[in-house]
């Protein structure tokens, strides 16, 4: 037992025990240096006999270098490698530099990384241990974080002593380290006090190291009692750590300086590289004898490793740059260039006294690799690198834009402006100015500048007008989906102005890529007609798919998903979001994965599976949580705003819409505000109150915003008819007839039905509904089919037709209620108790017992995936798949997966297949 430490030995004793037990904990020890992380890790590892070990440590030297720690944590357990899915197994060679292929997402080697662990932790409990996780590479740091949220139900613990907090391990358990009380701070000062000291110089010492275990021990060594009465000599306003530090350089100064030179090569070197040390000092003619006397004053282990982590510092800040410089040198000639190409080219480059290509092309060479192995940050830390020894001007300030773009997809936009704007000055040419431009209008986006993103992008794209057409286009299709997020906020380029300009630069001959195929539409639909621009949006669509048969990139799926919104073509509008969401899940695409689950669950809103949207938009908040990523910009917060509007919780839902509009206002993206007015024209016509209605509808029909303009019309229609604003009407009207007209989809055609029944004479409007249900049963969208019937009810319950009205509104009430919309379900309530008929309201199951991630699971199941299949698909372990699954058989009273689809109930409509006529609901015209 450490002393004074009891506390914290019985927690971590306890959750060893824990882990025996099947359960899975994480922990994080956080203190200052000294504090007694290490030692409370090496009494877990002494504890753990009956545990898989395995460790990792963190290097301050070695944070550039992509998944050094992730690898070596790894390596004891890469013998089941082959047992990993394919996509994972790939992922995590490459990450390794194992196997070459496709720079790997973070997303998959952290999950890679946990199926290995999962797997190991089958045939015993399993212990990770991550020493100074402060210095962590972040792609190590990344996924190490994600394998910690992910586990539940492995036998696994996974322990991190990190010094102060850091971004990715934020949330996670924690157990903080304090200095030693009084007592037992004593009581180690007296285990290395020889000698009688009085006990006021005892107490101040204690005071002076605030009880820190490493301070005590360490701060007195030497010093006679008369020198102890004296204090340490060092100010109060200097941090523990740099005193202990001072310390640790004093007793170094001691030591011979050929001791001195070694201790130098071990602190420069990679960690673990004793062999590499050995040759480095025989390169500097340092005898074999020279570590002996730092063992012997207990600085270094025989094995080459510093005794603490501090000592390593000491002895680099106290070596020159001359002296770290030819200690670099030696390193690298004894780094072997094959085997170990990125440590050699490190070593060269802080070694280097000056520019020089022939180091610089090797960083970059270097930078390459990590980025091939998924590892952004470190190919940013390497170019930038590369660039400061780029002797020519030019070629400096290209590798500036490369550091500034891998800092852009790293994250770190602040870095990435700096090096952006170091590189302008001597960047020459217009393909790479503007391709700068394009950096800086990401950067912009990203920090919440989006009104300022769009003239940017398009200002690239008109620099490349005459150079590169079909680079023109591209940008010009970026410009166009920025100037669609500003909306009404930005502060110049419009979709209006790229569409113009764009007319300029027709498609090159055979430029069938998907998103020329779409400025060609969009730029159709904004100049010309909406119908002129239906048949390019379905080409792009076509484009699209078939890209998607051989390795699909996710640049697109958002602009073709919005285009099938367009066309109000459900079928489709869902297959690609089941598809973003697919391609998303196999590449382990962590930016587009949480913006592929959002645009799935609006498609699940549509369908009236709003507990499957809830469920797609909590998976969407927890991958983003646990990869400390966050997700598009305001699209979690749109997503809830529209699952509340559509049930109709009032309170809440205004609360989301301010957040959203403030949201929306502060990164300048006003699509945010207009989708915000749409959900509230929702939530307004389930409450009955049309007159609020009107105004949100109307201030989306002005914007007439891509997709939701068009979707919106119908409740544009309702809201205006149901207000006598018959002229507002009668335009939405008109609008939603040329385009229902040009699509000729099942659900652009049930809308219309719907509102020319609104204002249709009675014998017509009876026609118009049925011809509404018919079209909207087919199209597969059960809100807008429920929409119909209790508008229908409503109308025969006016005209007296009671026995006909309580078909529509008992069908109306039905599907509202099982959708959970209770706004509308209400409404149907009050209308068809008007007719004499009292409603029945649903009874609380067995279902409402599940969480969302059990009913996640369990929907998986029911559908026929294997535990394995679910695990890959919501980033977990199999165990964890099997825990939850049992947790459901209980809580529904079954015992097979063969019984889950009859306890959790079929959905209200089935989701339309791929490339199928979607199964209607006919039943429910006649109930």
């Amino acid at each position: 037992m450490l002393l004074g430490r009891a506390g914290e030995c019985a927690a971590l004793d306890e959750l060893l025990n824990q882990v025996r037990g099947g359960h899975s904990r994480v922990l994080v020890l956080r203190g200052e240096p000294g504090a007694g992380k290490t030692a409370l890790l090496e009494h877990v590892l002494d504890a753990a006999a009956d545990f898989r070990i395995t460790r990792a440590f963190g290097v301050e030297a070695e944070m550039e270098l992509p998944f050094g720690a992730l690898q070596t944590l790894c390596a004891p357990m890469l013998d089941r490698l082959d047992r990993l899915p394919e996509p994972q197994r790939v992922a995590l060679g490459t990450a390794f530099g194992l196997t070459s292929g496709a720079p790997p997402e973070q997303l998959l080697v952290g999950l890679a990384a946990l199926s290995l662990l999962a797997d190991a932790s089958r045939e015993q409990p399993v212990l990770c241990v991550i020493d100074d996780a402060q210095w962590l590479d972040q792609g190590s740091a990344q996924a190490l974080a994600f394998v910690a949220r992910r586990l539940l139900a492995d036998p696994t613990a996974v322990l991190f002593a990190a010094r102060g907090p850091r971004q990715e391990l934020a949330g996670l358990p924690e157990l903080s380290l304090h200095g030693l009380d009084g007592d037992a701070a004593r009581a180690l000062l007296a285990s290395v006090i020889r000698g009688p000291v009085d006990e006021r110089v005892r107490a101040r010492i204690v005071a002076e190291t605030r009880g820190n275990p490493l301070a005590l021990l360490e701060l007195p060594r030497g010093r006679t009692p008369a020198e102890l009465a004296l204090g340490f000599g060092v100010h109060d306003a200097l941090p523990l750590s740099a005193r202990i530090e001072d310390h640790y350089r004093q007793r170094i100064d001691e030591l011979p300086q050929e001791t001195q030179g070694l201790l130098l090569i071990a602190a420069l070197a990679p960690l673990g590289e004793a062999e590499r040390v050995r040759r480095a000092g025989e390169l500097l003619d340092l005898g074999a004898g020279a570590p002996a006397p730092a063992v012997a004053a207990g600085l270094l282990e025989a094995n080459l490793q510093f005794r603490h982590p501090l000592v390593r510092s000491a002895v680099s800040h106290a070596a020159s740059a001359e002296q770290r410089r030819r200690v670099h040198l030696a390193l690298a000639e004894a780094t072997d260039p094959e085997a170990d190409p990125d440590h050699r080219a490190w070593h060269r480059a802080e070694a280097a006294a000056g520019p020089d290509e022939d180091v610089a092309e090797e960083l970059e060479r270097s930078a390459g690799r990590a980025q091939q192995r998924g590892g952004r940050a470190a190919a940013a830390a390497l170019l930038e690198r590369s660039a400061a020894l780029t002797p020519d001007p030019q070629r400096k300030a290209l590798r500036l834009l490369l550091a500034a773009y891998a800092q852009l997809v790293a994250g770190a936009t602040g870095q990435a402006q700096s090096l952006l704007d170091q590189s302008l000055p001597n960047l020459g040419g217009a393909p790479l100015r503007a391709q700068a431009m394009r950096v800086q209008g990401a950067i912009r986006f990203v920090d919440g500048r989006g009104g300022e993103t769009p003239s940017l992008l398009f200002g690239a794209g008109m620099s490349l007008m005459d150079t590169d057409p079909r680079l023109a286009r591209e940008v010009l299709m970026e410009a166009f989906e920025a100037a669609m997020w500003a909306g009404r906020l930005t502060t110049g380029t419009t979709p209006l102005a790229v569409a113009e300009a764009a007319r300029r630069i027709p498609a090159p001959e055979g430029d069938d890529h998907v998103g020329s195929l779409l400025l060609t539409a969009y730029t159709l639909r904004l100049t010309d007609r909406y119908a002129s621009a239906v048949e390019e949006w379905r080409r792009a669509i076509a484009a699209h798919v078939d890209e998607g048969r051989g390795a699909p990139e996710l640049k697109w799926d958002g602009l073709v998903w919005n285009a099938t919104g367009e066309l109000l073509d459900f079928e489709a509008h869902y297959a690609t979001a089941r598809a973003w969401v697919r391609v998303a899940r196999e590449q382990g695409a962590l930016a587009t994965l949480p913006g592929a689950l959002s645009a799935l669950a609006w498609c699940e809103v549509l369908a009236a599976r709003i507990e499957a949207a809830e469920l797609l938009f909590a998976e969407a908040e927890e991958i983003a949580g646990a990869t400390g990523a966050p997700a598009t910009p305001g699209a979690s917060e749109i997503l809830k705003l529209g699952i509340l509007c559509w049930r109709g919780e009032e309170h809440e839902a205004r609360l989301i819409a301010d957040a959203v509009a403030a949201e929306a206002l502060a990164r300048g993206q006003g699509l945010g505000m207009t989708i915000a007015d749409y959900l509230l024209t929702v939530l307004e016509l389930g409450l009955g109150r049309y007159e609020e209605a009107r105004l949100h509808a109307l201030a989306v029909f002005d914007e007439d915003a891509l997709w939701f303009g068009t979707y919106a019309l119908a409740d544009v229609v309702e809201a205006a008819v149901r207000s006598d604003d018959l002229e507002a009407a009668a335009a939405a009207r008109e609008r939603l007839r040329e385009r229902a007209q040009a699509t000729g989809t099942p659900w652009a055609l049930g809308l219309l039905a719907r509102v020319d029944a609104l204002v249709a004479s009675e014998e017509v409007a009876d026609r118009l509904y049925g011809r509404s249900l018919e079209h909207l049963g087919h199209a597969g969208l059960a809100t807008e089919l429920a929409r119909t019937h209790l508008l229908y009810g409503e109308w025969l319950r006016r005209l007296r037709r009671r026995r006909d009205a309580r078909v529509h509104l008992r069908a109306a009430h039905q599907m509202f209620e099982a959708m959970g919309a209770a706004a509308f379900a209400r409404r149907a309530r009050v209308e068809l108790l008007a007719t004499g008929e009292q409603a029945r309201v649903r009874a609380p199951d067995a279902r409402d017992q599940l969480t969302a991630q059990e009913q996640q699971i369990a929907r998986l199941a029911a559908e026929g995936e294997s535990n394995a299949q679910i695990a890959a698909r919501l980033f977990i372990s199999p165990h964890t798949v099997a825990y939850h699954l049992h947790k459901v058989f209980g809580k529904l009273e079954v015992t097979s997966r063969n019984q889950l689809s009859r306890a959790l109930g079929d959905p209200l409509v089935p989701a339309p297949p791929y490339g199928l006529e979607p199964r209607a609901a006919p039943a429910m015209v006649e109930n």
